[in-house]
């Protein structure tokens, strides 16, 4: 059996605490401008990664983090992990009541602020593929779906930090935000699973199909017969099994066994952690110490490595395309903040909340960032649209707040 040497042992732990301790000194050192933790995390893995680092010191960059090795191999399975426990928290953030209590505001706001971002994205990634960097002409389609998604995609632990931060996060403007952001999510994940399933069946055939009515019926499943049964069991679990281990152990091995079956059935194992993130939150017998518990645990550990890691392996100053980056900075919020805004007017809001609902809408944060890092990897996009990608959901999360500030301003308007 093949194993880590005594060298891979000290250069893997090594690298980790690197990782924890310099993204973590960063992060705090944004918090006092205010930026998102996400972001020092990400800036930090840029300069460890060959951008910085390993262009000045490319003996300490290779040493400590490889590209090939076992060291690598142990370093991508602890992302895998990272990915599928972040897609786990970000499910958990996801109410399914709070969606259904909007009604029809959140329901037209849900939609054109889906649709609209998506139906852009799509059609200008069809008619100018060599602009967007389409690398492989038999996956137009495939590319052209992941990109509409991108474009569609919230941000729902950003979204409700702002929101909180702003003390918006219970109000009416705050719920309608959340349950928008909730249902895009949702239906985007659900999507972009898809495409991954199309990439290895090519897009095409019999068992396409059948993989997409296996991420359906679980998908059914779980939110309803399972989300019950879940709901049910939660009460003996946190009262008769110890405490927080018990429900640690529960959450996250349910979690893992989801992400399993959706692997098993040839669709990302984020879609399994994700839906079980839904069924198991969305349960009122969670307790609020179990939950904070869990998200302080993933987002402060896993959360992290995962962050950093994403800089390690892409030279961002060589792949910074500026027309690009422009370009998808412009489709990414002219589809969301306006798709956002026409659903919220049609559904009864004036014009400076709907125009602030647009706004909220539009941070992408930590989800953009984890949707680019798997198509990237999954071969979809090229470095130059990843780059892209990561800017544009950095910088939309910066500007969100500001601009929910400014548009509901009364005099502005």
């Amino acid at each position: 059996m093949q194993t880590l040497t005594h060298e891979d042992v000290v250069v893997l732990l090594t690298s980790i605490s690197i990782m924890l301790l310099a993204s973590r000194m960063f992060a705090e050192l944004g918090r006092k401008f205010k930026l998102p933790v996400v972001m020092g995390e990400m800036i930090m893995g840029i300069i460890l990664g060959p951008s910085i680092i390993g262009y000045f010191f490319p003996g300490f960059f290779s040493h400590f983090f490889p590209e090939t090795g076992n060291v690598a191999i142990s370093m991508n399975a602890i992302t895998q992990i990272s990915v599928v426990m972040l897609l786990f928290v970000a499910g958990m953030e996801v109410q399914l009541p709070v969606v259904l209590k909007q009604g029809r505001l959140a329901v037209y706001t849900s939609l054109t602020s889906l649709a609209i971002p998506f139906t852009i994205g799509f059609w200008l990634t069809w008619y100018l593929p060599d602009f967007f960097h389409l690398q492989n002409t038999n996956s137009h389609v495939i590319f052209s779906v992941f990109f509409g998604t991108a474009m569609a995609i919230s941000a729902l632990p950003v979204i409700a930090r702002i929101l909180m931060d702003m003390n918006l996060y219970r109000t009416r403007l705050g719920m309608l935000i959340m349950a928008s952001a909730m249902f895009n999510d949702l239906v985007g994940w659900l999507i972009f699973s898809i495409v991954l399933a199309m990439i290895d069946h090519q897009g095409v055939g019999a068992n396409l199909g059948l993989t997409i009515f296996y991420v359906m019926a679980f998908g059914v499943f779980m939110l309803t017969i399972g989300r019950k049964l879940l709901s049910k069991s939660l009460p003996f679990i946190q009262t008769k099994l110890s405490w927080p281990g018990g429900v640690l152990a529960f959450a996250l091995g349910l979690c893992f066994l989801c992400a399993a079956f959706t692997e098993a059935m040839g669709v990302h194992a984020i879609l399994g952690a994700f839906i079980m993130g839904i069924a198991l939150g969305d349960s009122v017998h969670l307790n609020e110490r179990a939950r904070e518990i869990i998200h302080q645990f993933v987002t402060n550990i896993f959360a992290p490595l995962f962050f950093v890691n994403i800089g390690l392996h892409i030279n961002f100053v060589a792949h910074f395309n500026l027309p690009l980056i422009l370009v998808v900075l412009v489709i990414a919020s002219i589809g969301k903040i306006g798709g956002a805004w026409i659903g919220a007017y049609m559904g009864g809001l004036d014009f400076r909340n709907s125009l602030a609902v647009g706004f909220g809408m539009n941070a992408r944060g930590a989800m953009e960032i984890l949707l680019g890092t798997i198509a990237f990897k999954a071969g979809i996009i090229d470095p130059d649209l990843f780059v892209a990608l990561i800017i544009m959901a950095l910088l939309t999360s910066i500007s969100s707040a500001p601009l929910i500030k400014w548009a509901m301003q009364k005099d502005k308007f």
